[in-house]
């Protein structure tokens, strides 16, 4: 999970319906969190200074499987870029993040991937295009690959208000950030 992922490939394949994309999980200090943390940030080729989603996420291993809390960040365009920059990412405070309640995923390891969806109940809103949406989310993460599906679903109609109708962005990874991980 740690790296910086690109769909590259995709959106060469197929410019009509997917745009070139990065996503970066840059890991946080150890002891930012007392635990494995990351700053995330996704962003299209064309402007990398301006992510459409940043994000913080604390990994709890529950046995079973590993949750993931989301945070938002209190005024995140100050960070834009972190992820590329670590005279930026270090700027990034506990105090300056608000948690997103209901809105953690939820990682099962099959053999050598893992597979996860937003945590269960519908209950994760995002308000978009004038609607109350909740999110639904799926995603398979390997050594070196990234395969999401992200949709907004409107709550009252149960129609797609937001996200792809192509299908999965399909991400490699492009540089890996592996070595910045600390367990202690």
């Amino acid at each position: 999970m740690a790296g910086g992922f690109s769909n590259y490939k995709q959106s060469q394949e197929n410019p009509r319906n997917y745009a070139h994309i990065h996503i970066f999980f840059r890991p946080l200090p150890f002891d930012f969190f007392s635990g494995i943390g990351f700053y995330s940030e996704q962003v299209y080729d064309y402007d990398l200074w301006s992510p459409y989603r940043q994000g913080v996420h604390r990994l709890v291993d529950r046995g079973d499987d590993i949750y993931i809390e989301n945070y938002s960040l209190k005024d995140s365009i100050r960070y834009a870029g972190a992820a590329r920059e670590l005279s930026i990412l270090k700027t990034i405070a506990p105090d300056c993040l608000e948690r997103r309640y209901h809105c953690s995923m939820v990682f099962k390891r099959e053999g050598d991937r893992f597979l996860g969806s937003v945590e269960p109940g519908n209950r994760c809103l995002i308000h978009r295009h004038g609607s109350q949406t909740y999110l639904v989310s799926e995603v398979e993460v390997t050594e070196n690959t990234w395969v999401s599906l992200d949709k907004g679903i409107d709550v009252n109609t149960k129609e797609q208000v937001w996200g792809s109708e192509y299908g999965c962005l399909q991400f490699e990874k492009s540089q890996s950030f592996a070595d910045e991980l600390s367990i202690t």
